[in-house]
């Protein structure tokens, strides 16, 4: 039987940088992953692929190019499904070939199969490798799946969950999309500027509920632009596919009887920890709701040898903080002591078209803890830059505590808001004042420029400086 320092069960994000962590301090790793491809859902059905997809919807739209030239793109033909998932399988697979050479290169062992934790310190793999291992750590990241509701028959052809969307045969020219949640709404937004025509089903009242209600105005106003209708309050709960000769492959009800019919249906509500079948119960790890680990803030199990991070143990959920989760379990597993807990606060990045970022405090969340808040805008359109790019929307928005002029938070939508967050992040975090942001000098044509202005906005909205006539 071979020894191991550690044994990692998944390659996700979170394992992977966690094995990653594991061998530069010179401890030796397995990982254990039952898929044929490395790198989880990061790097086959969620993360990358989705994001790739969204790249490649705004290029067959020809979105990126309206405004720059004054003509539309025209295809030699029309995107067909191959054109449309050809650039997100070059991506998976260049992802997972480094993801393979970076564990060669550090020495670490990979094995193929599906690995059951028979004891707190052993993994039985069964698959493409049959064995037996042993370490003095377990750390699960085995990441999370579509969760599936009874009377939704999930065929993989007309009715996907978001895993079998990464797999359709045709672009359709409908699409009903049940869940309004960060899933549900970037792929609302991807097959929207395909000329897609959208429902967007929700239970709630709203989308994305935790976003300042500005941003997420400015993005269901976008959204509704790009054919996308909203169906809120609603329910479904049974769907039945359609024999060949109707008009639509699939029909449902809304939970107030009202029919609803598509050429394609994506239940996007939910997902549930992946810790089935690996015999954690039988050796003292507790599950909690929808088959997520629960672990301590060191992120170890009830066993005191295994640990569990990334998706499988629920909120964030993001392969962002995963990769984090997993090297702080590796620091407490061996005394490394250089990552002892995760950051408090993180980012979030929305990658619907166009992204949202946040980072911080809403409006609402500030009024909250007692701040009297004062706001300041940006638009990209008033950016040299966002001329030069022929950006029709988007804004950057600060929420500053009035007295003292500190930065609460920064709420971005627009293009690349992605990348625009982090530089908010370190005002936030730093408690820069509003001086700070206009005093700093930005390359210019930037969207950087943004926080600039808003900076200036907020002072006038404050009543430090005089509006300008017109303001």
């Amino acid at each position: 039987m071979k020894q191991y320092d550690l044994i990692v069960i998944g390659s996700g994000p979170a394992g992977e940088k966690a094995a990653m962590k594991a061998a530069y301090h010179g401890k030796s790793v397995a990982v254990v992953e039952k898929e044929s491809m490395l790198g989880g859902a990061g790097t086959n059905t969620g993360t990358l692929p989705s994001k790739t997809l969204k790249e490649t919807a705004l290029y067959y739209s020809g979105r990126n190019e309206t405004g720059l030239w004054g003509v539309d793109k025209e295809l030699q033909h029309a995107a067909n499904a191959e054109d449309f998932f050809f650039r997100k399988n070059e991506v998976q697979d260049s992802q997972e070939l480094g993801i393979e050479k970076n564990f060669l290169l550090h020495n670490i062992d990979i094995y193929k199969g599906a690995g059951t934790v028979i004891s707190p310190n052993r993994v039985q793999i069964v698959g493409e490798d049959d064995d037996l291992i042993e370490g003095d750590f377990i750390l699960i990241a085995t990441g999370s799946y579509p969760f599936h509701p009874p009377g939704i028959p999930f065929d993989g052809q007309f009715v996907h969950d978001s895993d079998t969307i990464l797999n359709i045969k045709g672009i359709p020219k409908s699409i009903v999309i049940v869940g309004a949640g960060v899933i549900g709404c970037e792929y609302a937004t991807i097959f929207g500027i395909m000329g897609v025509k959208v429902k967007l089903v929700n239970s709630h009242p709203d989308i994305l509920s935790f976003l300042d209600p500005e941003i997420r105005d400015m993005l269901m106003e976008s959204m509704k632009s790009d054919n996308i209708e909203f169906i809120f309050n609603q329910r479904i709960d049974e769907v039945t596919i359609l024999p060949d000769e109707h008009e639509y492959n699939v029909h449902a009800k809304l939970s107030d009887g009202d029919p609803i019919q598509a050429d394609m249906f994506l239940y996007a509500a939910g997902r549930s920890g992946q810790s089935g079948k690996l015999g954690l119960e039988d050796v003292g790890v507790e599950l909690g709701k929808r088959g997520n680990i629960v672990v301590d803030k060191e992120y170890r199990t009830a066993v005191p040898s295994i640990f569990a991070v990334g998706d499988v143990i629920g909120f964030p959920a993001l392969a962002s903080t995963g990769m984090d989760q997993g090297r702080v379990a590796v620091s407490h597993m061996f005394g490394f002591g250089d990552q002892v807990k995760l950051t408090e606060h993180f980012p979030y990045g929305i990658y619907t078209i166009p992204e949202v970022s946040v980072y911080g405090l809403t409006e609402d969340e500030a009024k909250d803890k007692g701040h009297e808040v004062i706001v300041g805008r940006a638009r990209y359109v008033d950016m040299p830059r966002g001329k030069i790019m022929g950006v029709k929307n988007g804004i950057l928005k600060l929420v500053v505590d009035k007295e003292s002029q500190v930065v609460l938070g920064v709420h971005i939508f627009g293009k690349i808001a992605t990348e625009l967050v982090h530089y908010g992040m370190a005002v936030v975090d730093n408690h820069s004042t509003l001086e700070t942001l206009i005093n700093r000098v930005y390359n210019m044509p930037t969207l950087h420029e943004l926080y600039k202005y808003a900076g200036y906005n907020a002072l006038i909205e404050g009543h430090y400086l005089e509006a300008p006539a017109g303001h």
